[in-house]
């Protein structure tokens, strides 16, 4: 009897362990591998952000396999990918804003704000798909298979931004390709 208790909890965990790691869908890369900020970069200072699990005085940290912005942490800062991108790209995850949630995306030049009243159909407390489509100059960014706005992009090369600026938010499978 202990070892079948022994055998089901060591397959209860394996099996919890492997649902917690995050998986790129068919032809997409990881951005942001769950475990830690490898991949990752401080935007003013260029501070690599390899094997760690905080960042900014714990402003971002790792937690439960997310990317999460305290929001009990006052600070007002941005990560980049140290991954640029120039041409088209198709950059998607999920994400979970609390009510709160006034936080920014940024790529080739252009600001995305993830708050009440910018972003339609947008689920607070609960888990949203987002994806940013490049195509050329110009970029489509979509909410929970939603349009939500068009916009052109700069010219050349820059990372993708998320900015802690107010309220808390929750990213999972960032992923590009």
């Amino acid at each position: 009897m202990k070892s079948f208790i022994t055998t089901a909890f060591g397959l209860l965990l394996a099996t919890s362990l492997c649902l917690a790691q995050p998986k790129a869908d068919s032809g997409f890369t990881l951005l942001f591998n769950g475990k830690d900020f490898s991949g990752w970069k401080m935007n003013k200072t260029n501070e690599p952000l390899e094997g760690k699990t905080e960042a900014g005085k714990m402003r971002f940290i790792v937690k439960d396999g997310n990317l999460v912005i305290d929001p009990k942490v006052k600070g007002d800062m941005i990560i980049n990918t140290v991954q640029e991108f120039e041409k088209d790209a198709h950059i998607k995850f999920e994400y979970k804003p609390d009510g709160k949630c006034n936080n920014d995306l940024f790529l080739r030049g252009m600001k995305f704000d993830i708050k009440k009243g910018d972003v339609k159909n947008i689920k607070f407390d609960d888990w949203n798909s987002f994806e940013i489509i490049l195509k050329g100059d110009s970029a489509e960014f979509k909410n929970n298979g939603e349009s939500q706005k068009m916009m052109k992009a700069k010219p050349g090369k820059t990372p993708f931004g998320i900015r802690a600026e107010n309220g808390g938010i929750e990213f999972k499978n960032i992923q590009f390709k």
